[in-house]
């Protein structure tokens, strides 16, 4: 038996196969979407995945704004955040970050950033999520990402 034909061949940063891709988010529900992101930064859907190098692609999300929550979310879910300062707790509903400029892409990345391993790689992980709220790339077009359809995937 040759034993050389079942050796496990394991990425590393040279041999990993990066591409761009565009993500619609048009009516796309925040929670299922961020999931299938975070699997497609990560680089699970391909068959070389290793679990400590980045091997997954770059992932461009494009008409972010017009992302939606499931139930009531929208306005019970809060999110918190500590400014650091006694009696500096703040908190904010779905609806008013939206208000916000870059709320949409705060929302969006909070969710994917939970979804993401903690420590260096998921730091890195993050640096390859683009969020677009519009239909323009705005100068990413040199990348030549390629459109794929998101409810193909688990």
């Amino acid at each position: 038996m040759d034993t050389l034909s079942y050796k496990t061949i394991s990425a590393n940063k040279e041999t990993a196969k990066k591409e761009w891709v565009i993500v619609d988010a048009t009516d796309q529900i925040v929670g299922r979407l961020s999931s299938k992101v975070a699997k497609l930064l990560r680089g699970k859907y391909k068959p070389n995945f290793t679990p400590h190098v980045d091997c997954g692609d770059n992932v461009i999300i494009v008409n972010a704004a017009k992302v939606v929550f499931s139930g009531k979310k929208e306005t019970d879910k809060i999110y918190t955040r500590y400014t650091g300062y006694p009696g500096g707790q703040r908190f904010n509903t779905p609806a008013r970050l939206r208000k916000s400029p870059n709320g949409i892409d705060k929302i969006i990345r909070h969710a994917i950033k939970g979804m993401l391993p903690k420590g260096i790689l998921g730091r890195s992980l993050m640096n390859n999520l683009h969020i677009i709220e519009g239909a323009e790339l705005n100068g990413l077009e040199a990348q030549k990402p390629k459109v794929i359809d998101i409810n193909q995937y688990k």
